[in-house]
């Protein structure tokens, strides 16, 4: 069985911050895990070439908290799986890491299923890489994005590879929310979030029958990666919105955008 990891202390103060930031609390349902029972999972969570491990942990972690099943698929198997057993899940993530090795390590008819797949109502949540990912990367990209091709916010330019950037959130309060070479999302979809300078950081939007929610940013990212870093916004809020994002992802649902 998946094992709850937030502790009732926590969970209490989660609950705080939860009103303060404006986060509205997911329901909890019943936990189970992907192979305990005959029913497909929820997520399919991507875990393959390129991929970050440490987001990966992140990103399980969320789930965990929201109470979804969940499996996870390498490269390999993303490649061996067919549009109708993708459908099977309601929502495909992929997270953080290095979005040239994410395309280029799957077969160019991979991402034209995993296209169709979402086009015919497959969710997709992208993080980070899987944001650049989603676009019309040259690196064997998703493209739900019908041509729009995604570069870096501008703190790459200035030789900046982390920090903790005050993201305005539509709706709701900023937040400080760990950046590491993501993309800003100019050009495809309803704006959620924006960086500092303007420019869409979560992005939304109907792709045929699926919907996709994309973020440059790294709202899931644990205490252990804000070392160096001064942030404003604990990270038990961070994470709260993490689960926000994945909830309106696995349920195609519209959040609040400028």
């Amino acid at each position: 069985m998946l094992r709850l990891i937030r502790h009732d202390r926590t969970a209490q103060l989660a609950a705080a911050v939860w009103v303060l930031a404006g986060v509205v609390p997911l329901s909890a349902p019943a936990c189970r895990a992907a192979d305990s029972t005959g029913a497909p999972a929820n997520v399919l969570l991507f875990n393959g070439r390129g991929i970050s491990s440490n987001d990966v942990a992140a990103v399980t972690r969320s789930l965990h908290d929201s109470h979804l099943s969940y499996s996870i698929a390498d490269s390999p198997r993303l490649d061996a799986m067919g549009e109708s057993e993708l459908r099977a899940y309601r929502l495909l993530i992929v997270p953080g890491g290095n979005f040239e090795q994410i395309g280029n390590g799957l077969k160019p008819r991979t991402t034209a299923t995993l296209r169709n797949a979402i086009r015919h109502g497959l969710n997709y949540l992208g993080l980070c890489a899987g944001a650049f990912f989603a676009g019309d990367s040259p690196y064997n990209g998703l493209n739900l994005t019908s041509g729009v091709r995604f570069t870096f916010y501008a703190a790459e330019s200035l030789g900046v590879h982390k920090a903790a950037i005050p993201i305005a959130i539509a709706g709701s309060l900023a937040l400080d929310n760990y950046w590491e070479d993501g993309p800003q999302l100019t050009g495809w979809g309803s704006v959620v979030g924006r960086y500092p300078d303007g420019k869409p950081a979560i992005v939304e939007g109907r792709v045929g029958q699926g919907w996709a929610i994309l973020s440059g940013v790294h709202p899931e990212a644990p205490d252990s990666w804000r070392r160096g870093l001064t942030f404003a916004t604990p990270a038990v809020i961070d994470n709260a919105y993490a689960e926000t994002l994945i909830d309106a992802a696995v349920n195609g649902k519209t959040l609040a955008h400028y």
